[in-house]
This record gives C-alpha cells, sequence and structure tokens, in this order.
C-alpha cells in the first residue's frame, strides 16, 4: 500500500484541475480507516458554499480519474462533500480564513485539568494558536491540540 500521506497527496494532484474546471476549491483531502474500511475522503467548498450538484460532478469526474490513474491499491469508499459548519482547521489558509471566528478546541492532554476549550481565533503561526478565552488570550501549541473546528452558534 502506498502511504496515507502519499494517497493524500497524489489524490489532491489529480483533484486540482477538478475542482477548478467546477468552480470550487479543495478544502481538504483526507484518507481514513473506520471500522476496517478505507474511506477517500474529499471536502470540495466555494464562496456562498457548495450544493449536492457540486459534490456529485466533482465525484464522478475524479472517480473517472482514479479509475485511470489507479494508483490505491485496497478497496475504498470515495466521498466528496462540504467541509460543513463545524468545520475542522487543519491547514495554515483554514486559520487565516477563520482569524476573528468562534472555534473550539481539544487537547491530546489536559492543561489545568481540562481538555476543552473554546473562545475566539485570534492569531496562529507555525507552531501556535492563539484563542481569545473569557477576554485572556491563551497560546497552544499546535502539537498539543488533537482537534480545533469552528464552533456552531446557533
Amino acid at each position: 500500500m502506498a502511504r496515507k500521506n502519499d494517497i493524500e497527496k497524489k489524490t489532491e494532484e489529480l483533484l486540482t484541475p477538478i475542482a477548478e474546471a467546477n468552480g470550487v476549491s479543495i478544502y481538504d483531502v483526507e484518507y481514513v480507516k473506520e471500522a476496517g474500511e478505507w474511506y477517500l475522503r474529499c471536502y470540495i467548498d466555494k464562496e456562498g458554499g457548495v450544493d449536492i450538484n457540486d459534490c456529485v460532478n466533482v465525484n464522478r469526474a475524479l472517480s473517472d480519474a482514479l479509475d485511470v490513474d489507479d494508483f490505491i491499491e485496497e478497496a475504498y469508499t470515495l466521498e466528496v462533500s462540504s467541509p460543513g459548519l463545524g468545520r475542522q482547521l487543519k491547514k495554515d489558509r483554514h486559520f487565516q480564513n477563520s482569524i476573528g471566528m468562534d472555534v473550539e478546541l481539544k487537547l491530546f492532554k489536559p492543561r489545568d485539568g481540562v481538555k476543552e476549550f473554546a473562545g475566539t481565533l485570534k492569531s496562529f503561526d507555525d507552531t501556535s494558536v492563539t484563542v481569545t478565552i473569557n477576554e485572556q488570550d491563551e497560546t497552544f501549541i499546535r502539537k498539543e491540540i488533537s482537534v480545533i473546528k469552528l464552533a456552531l452558534d446557533f
């Protein structure tokens, strides 16, 4: 099997011209194993949000490209979707586009007995993320964050 990162990178390379042709951008690509099954998940986005037709069109074109290139040895399920309202922040561009927005984050290990935090994303750099929590800035090392995502406010 090709390495997980290699599969994600190669898929993103195949997906780039498909996304451009369909007027969407690539938010993220992940190749994960869940309950013994492999999933190749491609998250797409555009100004105003994607709709089902965007997802279907990109899925069909990417499926055809993957069939031709055929670099994934295992059986897998291809999924193309929006990253959703509570999207995870993984890449620098995700953080940049989310400054000033409410986020929720979970740490691998508790800080002062607490593993989950919520606040407003203030800034980030290569190694850390700063979140304003109750009018106080808290800086977290990126390696200590298991998940950071946009908060859903209803």
